[in-house]
């Protein structure tokens, strides 16, 4: 009988083994991942405005609420940060609009769009690396306006298409000027462009 249960426990580990190696290659995979090139996000504090680059054209333009603490990066303080980042991860692919999330784990729950009394983070999460000393601190319902506890808010609807769009890797600027002052050749939209 001894003999038996030794035999399966070696099948058990080597099972155990295969498996941590296949999620070991499959980890090594995904981190080789070409970075995002293509596009770029620049969001203006001052206008509560964020833009989606293509090869540096304007794809579109999203309302957003930045924090309503200001602006700034350190530890506790809640302030959107300044200057330039990079996505370092999506979390909640699939996720229903509304999904909430804690922790960045999906907990289950589903909100609808302004809930009274709640503030939860919901739908998706494009997780932020800042690139500069002014915003190594940075990780990431009143949309237009400074409102959020430092994270960029936006409508479910609108962080679904953006999600889908960019990939980590994809460099996002956060400035305290207008779109039209922080991209080179940008117009605003509903303008005429005299050259």
């Amino acid at each position: 009988m001894r003999i038996h249960e030794g035999s399966q426990g070696g099948r058990d580990g080597a099972l155990r083994r295969r498996y941590h190696l296949l999620l070991l290659v499959a980890f090594f995979i995904a981190s080789c991942a070409a970075p995002d090139t293509r596009h770029q996000i620049v969001i203006s504090t001052r206008e509560q405005k964020l833009a989606v680059l293509d090869r540096g054209n304007l794809m579109t333009i999203y309302p957003v609420s930045t924090s309503k603490f200001g602006l700034g990066d350190w530890p506790g303080s809640r302030y959107t940060p300044l200057g330039q980042l990079e996505i370092a991860r999506k979390i909640g692919d699939n996720a229903p609009p509304g999904a909430v999330f804690k922790d960045r784990r999906r907990t289950g729950e589903i909100v609808l769009p302004d809930s009274p009394g709640r503030d939860p983070i919901v739908t998706r999460i494009l997780w932020l690396r800042g690139l500069e000393a002014q915003n190594t601190n940075a990780e990431e319902r009143l949309i237009g306006m400074p409102a959020s506890y430092g994270c960029i808010r936006m409508r479910s609807s609108d962080i679904i298409k953006l999600y889908d769009v960019v990939g980590v890797g994809a460099a996002v600027s956060i400035v305290d000027t207008s779109l039209a002052s922080a991209i080179p050749g940008f117009v605003t939209p509903g303008t005429l462009a005299i050259r």
